[in-house]
């Protein structure tokens, strides 16, 4: 592929950045359909519950395979592809009146495109043209301006619900997801060709990771994250709805994780190029544990439920990209997205079982409280994974 000049490293963390305001913004809003779909199908939670399960560990299991895919032949093609894919999934689901058109739409089509859009193959692209000095820093403005998405797009989704019904949401939003593929250009690369990439086979870079403790610790720790962020996404606007709240009042615990998030996501770039990014881990992981305490032990009002939003949006997507800035500190960049895609992929079962179990749990017993639980005990153990981490570069990588 022939390099063109204009793709310079502020063009790509610019055009990247809005892929994933789209890309996430979107998917964060899924948790305000629950109700509205539930209720005009007669299906229980669990039936959507799976639906967004089975989207975040097709999701998973694509990322690792799309990001082999940018990385041997760049970003932009995986972002057009995967633009398309999301799209038709959006305006698909809209007119989903099985659970078995539910599953394909929002499930399968939507899984695909997410893991051609979001952070694994965006941050790839941002890490292979930024110099090693100021990845840090990019990919946590990249994740800010990502959560700046879901705190504009989660009460555009409510307005949108609110005015024309969860079926007339969806369909703009397909539209919206459409805007993803042209930005594809600008994330067109020669990935070998960028001079902080250290040249190295597939084979290789899989088995040296393989054979590294640390890479295994973030992958399981990973899975914590997934766990909560998913199951929080779908399931607390039912909760607080459950608790004597109004929809508003999900919505906009939702907004405040998205508007915090930016604050979060930022501070996290910023202190990761500063500090230990497994230390900033395990303090994320921790404080997380924290906030759900808070939620369960504090009465539920609409004060704490928002008090509970800027809480988990200071915590919440600042694990990307201080996981993903391990990842490219300790193996380098020229297979970051395949890395990630694989670390991605533990977040992924762990976002299944949130979303599913949330659903499942509830129908069992009336109640969100053992998944809450759930949520507490598995933070206080991605923190300790974290810690023990040798985050210092290969002798291979500092060499190069």
């Amino acid at each position: 592929m022939i390099e063109r000049r204009w793709i310079t490293p502020a063009v790509v963390l610019t055009v990247g950045s809005v892929v994933l305001l789209l890309s996430m913004g979107i998917r964060h809003g899924f948790g305000l359909f629950l109700q509205p779909m539930s209720l005009e199908h007669g299906w229980g939670r669990e039936v959507f519950s799976l639906a967004i399960a089975l989207q975040n560990i097709v999701w998973g299991f694509a990322q690792p395979f799309t990001g082999m895919l940018a990385d041997r032949y760049g970003a932009g093609r995986v972002v057009f592809v995967g633009a398309l894919l999301y799209a038709a999934g959006l305006w698909l689901m809209s007119s989903s009146g099985t659970p078995g058109e539910l599953y394909l739409s929002s499930g399968l089509l939507i899984g695909l495109g997410l893991s051609g859009t979001t952070f694994s193959v965006v941050f790839g692209v941002i890490g292979r043209h930024t110099a090693p000095e100021k990845r840090s820093m990019a990919l946590g403005i990249a994740g800010a301006i990502a959560s700046f998405g879901q705190f504009v797009m989660v009460p555009g989704s409510q307005a949108l619900i609110a005015s024309g019904g969860a079926a007339f949401a969806l369909m703009v939003l397909a539209v919206a997801a459409v805007v993803m593929a042209p930005c594809a250009a600008a994330l067109a690369e020669d990935p070998s060709s960028h001079p902080h990439a250290v040249h190295q086979t597939l084979g290789e870079a899989l088995h040296e990771a393989a054979g590294h403790r640390g890479f295994w610790l973030l992958l399981l720790g990973f899975f914590t994250c997934g766990f909560q962020v998913v199951f929080i996404g779908s399931h607390l606007p039912a909760y607080l709805v459950d608790r004597g709240l109004t929809a508003r009042d999900g919505m906009l615990a939702l907004a405040m994780v998205g508007l915090f998030n930016i604050v979060g996501s930022f501070a996290a770039g910023y202190f990761g190029a500063r500090y230990s990014k497994k230390n900033l881990l395990a303090l994320l992981y921790f404080g997380r544990t924290a906030a759900v305490i808070m939620l369960l032990v504090l009465p539920v009002n609409s004060a704490t439920a928002i008090a509970f939003g800027v809480a988990m949006g200071l915590l919440w997507l600042g694990t990307v990209p201080l996981t993903n800035g391990v990842i490219a500190q300790i193996f380098g960049v020229q297979h970051l997205a395949m890395l990630s895609g694989f670390v991605f992929f533990s977040h992924q079962v762990g976002s299944f079982l949130g979303a599913w179990l949330g659903g499942w749990l509830f129908d069992q017993t009336g109640s969100y409280d053992v998944v809450w639980m759930l949520c507490a005990g598995l933070g206080v153990v991605a923190g300790l994974l974290n810690l023990p981490i040798d985050e210092r570069p290969l002798t291979r990588t500092a060499t190069a």
